[in-house]
């Protein structure tokens, strides 16, 4: 019987190594020589799950098709490895913890005294075996949040210590990335950070077998040879991953490294099986080559962090690859446009090729949006509205075309014509919006079918008349305004098959005018941009070009 393998992705001497990308780099070279892997994080903090976390401060929420809500680095696992993961990929503390507290609460335990050991030792287990349970996994790709030695970190190494022991040591592997800092005065990359930081790790019981060294210099054979000896891996498994111009490079500096090669072998798996690379190094050709530039505005309520738009900015890469263009962004907070004179307006906007506006909660800076939605359908500027981006198009349209001067969504908290409000809720339920936590709000989340109306702009980007997006939002278009948006020109041109709801507007009197309340931006792939985005930057490439 076949035994899943997994492997463990820690991190040392400080944060932001790149942990998440290692891991979705091996992910991609192993799923290369044909193995079946799942990726998973498991993220220390206390918050159950990043939905109730400011985007200014953690980035994005990537949405999986089963409609949880998880850490940025799961959309890292997805782009590169094209794999649809689950809610089992990111667990945190407060997960971990919850479940352990609502089972003592159920008398689960018996009435015994439940403990970090083994209690919420072995709910972390749980989820690391659940995973390799899934369709057959080869192997399981576990990332360590946090940097060793992190108080909070403890269980979770803890953990994988014990995982090692149970399934034996040759059906698992302990990957520590870590900094080799350079000196520039002496000239020097330094080992002693690395050492210190695998010393903690064997203090816990941990021994890595590879090490993934960031450095911006070339490591030379000695620097090699002092980090095998000091901390005791095999020289062929100290692996170097220098800086690079592109995220994507990094498989193929990895496997050039010969990262994959030692875990194969370690591992018994896919031992001398050639990778099949042929679309990532089309790509990478693609990413380094030089590119037409083309500005296209990002008008947002989170632009204080571009992470908070991290799937956003790689779709439009993605599909900027693909065309041969350089996407510039143009950064507007949109509370700059509430207020603003027209002029103001255009200057802030800065004469784009195209306009984006992604999704947000809250009633905040709304009015801004709706400045640039109507700048961008005033001036013919094609326009690509998502989730709360979308609905600002539609509330724009609702006021200045179809009649409805106090035109809004119930989300902005001010008595309106609510063209977007919560769906399917009872009168009682309604009234009780306001006592609710804002966690337990009524959500639209993960994958869900729609059709696409015929002769549409949208079946001609699609080439079909059924897809499915995933959805991330809690207002649903009012068919009670249905009719005086239809007369302003306004296509309904994709309805939920379910729900029946509006999935996407198209406005055709425009040279590209869409916006959907699901969030494309989470299928787009590297190699498999999403037509969405594509159809956008051809739009844009065109009004660039003044056609």
């Amino acid at each position: 019987m076949k035994k899943t393998k997994y492997i463990f992705v820690t991190g040392g001497v400080v944060s932001g190594l790149g942990k998440g990308i290692t891991a979705a780099a091996l992910g991609r070279l192993l799923k290369a020589r044909g193995l079946n892997i799942r990726n998973q994080k498991f993220d220390p903090y206390i918050n159950v799950d990043p939905s109730l976390m400011s985007p200014i401060q953690h980035g994005e929420i990537f949405i999986t098709e089963d409609g949880a809500e998880n850490d940025l680095d799961i959309g890292h696992y997805e782009r590169f490895t094209d794999v649809n993961l689950t809610a089992e990929s990111d667990i945190t503390s407060g997960q971990v913890y919850l479940s352990v507290i609502k089972r003592e609460r159920s008398g689960a335990y018996g009435g015994g005294t439940v403990q970090v050991v083994p209690h919420v030792i072995d709910e972390i287990k749980d989820h690391i075996y659940k995973v390799g349970e899934e369709d057959d996994v080869d192997v399981v790709i576990s990332e360590i949040g946090g940097t060793v030695g992190d108080m909070e970190g403890h269980s979770f190494i803890e953990a994988i210590r014990q995982v090692s022991y149970d399934v034996g040591r040759e059906n698992c592997l302990f990957i520590h990335v870590t900094l080799l800092p350079y000196l520039n005065k002496p000239g020097e990359l330094k080992t002693k950070p690395t050492q210190h930081s695998v010393q903690k790790l064997l203090s816990y019981g941990v021994q890595p077998d590879i090490l993934v060294c960031r450095t911006e210099k070339v490591m030379t054979k000695e620097i090699r040879n002092k980090l095998a000896r000091f901390c005791n891996v095999r020289f062929d498994s100290v692996i170097q991953n220098i800086d690079c111009g592109s995220v994507y490079e990094l498989p193929l500096v990895l496997e050039n490294e010969g990262l994959a090669k030692v875990v194969c072998e370690r591992l018994q798996i896919a031992e001398g099986v050639e990778p099949d690379l042929t679309d990532w190094n089309r790509l990478v050709e693609l990413t380094l080559a030089k590119r037409t530039p083309i500005k296209i505005t990002l008008v947002g309520k989170y632009t204080a962090l571009q992470d908070a738009y991290y799937s956003i900015l790689e779709a439009m890469e993605h599909s900027g690859v693909d065309l041969g263009l350089e996407v510039k962004i143009n950064w507007v907070e949109s509370e700059r446009l509430e207020g603003a004179s027209d002029e103001e307006v255009a200057r802030h906007l800065g004469n784009p090729a195209g306009i984006i506006i992604p999704g947000g909660f809250g009633p905040r800076d709304m009015e801004g949006m709706i400045r640039a939605a109507k700048y961008a359908r005033e001036e013919n500027i094609p326009f690509f509205g998502i989730g709360l981006g979308m609905q600002m198009g539609v509330v724009e349209i609702a006021r200045n075309l179809g009649g409805l001067d106090n035109a809004h969504t119930d989300e902005a908290e001010v008595e309106c014509q609510d063209v977007f409000f919560f769906d399917n809720l009872t009168e009682e339920k309604r009234e009780q919006i306001d006592e609710l936590n804002y966690g337990d709000l009524p959500m639209v989340s993960g994958a869900r079918d729609f059709d696409i109306e015929a002769g549409s702009l949208l079946e001609s980007i699609y080439g079909s008349e059924k897809a499915s997006e995933r959805h991330h939002h809690r207002r649903e278009f009012n068919p009670a305004y249905m009719t005086p948006l239809a007369q302003t020109g306004l296509k309904m041109s994709g309805i939920n098959s379910d729900s029946k709801r509006v999935a996407v507007v198209e406005f055709p009197d425009h040279p590209f005018y869409i916006g959907t309340i699901f969030h494309p931006e989470f299928k787009s792939r590297p190699t498999r941009p999403h037509p969405l985005f594509q159809a956008f930057l051809r739009s844009a490439l065109k009004h660039s070009k003044g056609e």
